[in-house]
């Protein structure tokens, strides 16, 4: 009974036999069916994308955002159930305001993580409340130690600071890329993380199985005044085009690989 859920479903403040919520295991599942969300912490900044299904011609490109700003020197991209993280943006908006009116200074990415973190787990503690089905990619710098860092929510409370982080559809292949890259040996710059986000993000996309996506794509960095901001149009288009220049260079690779492979065989 435990494995199904059967009668330990029916609300998040109860565990089941083998210590399970399945409340938010169903959170984290709404999560997977959304949009994939991408961060990157660089030599320069923080850089963060995510992919808006297009599930109607006639939407507008710029509507309904993924990537909001909650402080001057903080960004949060979410993906999951949307009106969920826009509750989270919400209460980030609030945290970065109270923060500074009583500090006199701009709240840093790792209390701003806790507070949000803090607010999500909340949500789990009681039965007349459900888990927030949203992941929310927390992004900023501290202008008191001058450093940058990324961090991620998850839908039971749970916040981390990461080099790199994914959520959402296509979650564990986007890991699989960005581990790839060992940003924790070799950091790369904000420039080159947006062509690797962008080349990770097509990768995953199926034309013929997924609807068509916008990509939504912003920085805190030197270039931007340390200031959270979308990543500017032209280098957005430039990293397009490079990212699939290179997805056509490793299949052209992959294609004669098999080739070779193929007349070894025959041989």
């Amino acid at each position: 009974m435990a494995s199904s859920g059967s009668g330990y479903d029916l609300s998040s403040s109860t565990f089941s036999p083998d210590g399970r919520i399945f409340q938010v295991e169903y959170a984290n599942k709404a999560v997977e069916n959304a949009g994939t969300c991408i961060g990157i912490k660089c030599t320069d900044g923080v850089v963060m994308g995510v992919t808006k299904p297009l599930l109607h011609k006639m939407l507008l490109a710029n509507s309904g955002k993924r990537i909001h700003t909650v402080s001057d020197t903080c960004g949060i991209a979410m993906t999951g159930f949307v009106p969920d993280g826009r509750q989270v943006v919400n209460r980030g908006r609030d945290e970065a305001t109270n923060y500074k009116e009583t500090y006199g200074q701009a709240i840093s990415p790792q209390i701003l993580s806790d507070r949000c973190a803090t607010f999500v787990h909340y949500f789990t503690l009681h039965g007349s409340l459900r888990p927030f089905g949203a992941t929310s990619v927390i992004g900023g710098y501290d202008e008191e130690t001058k450093e940058h860092s990324l961090y991620m929510v998850e839908p039971n409370g749970v916040a981390f600071s990461y080099y790199a982080c994914a959520a959402g559809k296509g979650r564990q292949p986007a890991k699989t890329e960005l581990e790839k890259l060992e940003l924790h040996k070799t950091p790369i710059s904000t420039e080159d993380a947006v062509k690797q986000i962008v080349r990770i993000i097509h990768m995953l996309h199926d034309s013929s199985k997924d609807k068509p996506f916008e990509l939504e794509l912003s920085w805190i960095c030197e270039a931007s005044g340390w200031k959270h901001t979308g990543v500017p149009q032209d280098k957005q288009k430039a990293a397009v085009e490079w990212a699939k220049e290179q997805l056509e260079e490793e299949e052209d690779e992959d294609e004669s690989e098999d080739e070779e492979d193929g007349d070894e065989m025959e041989e």
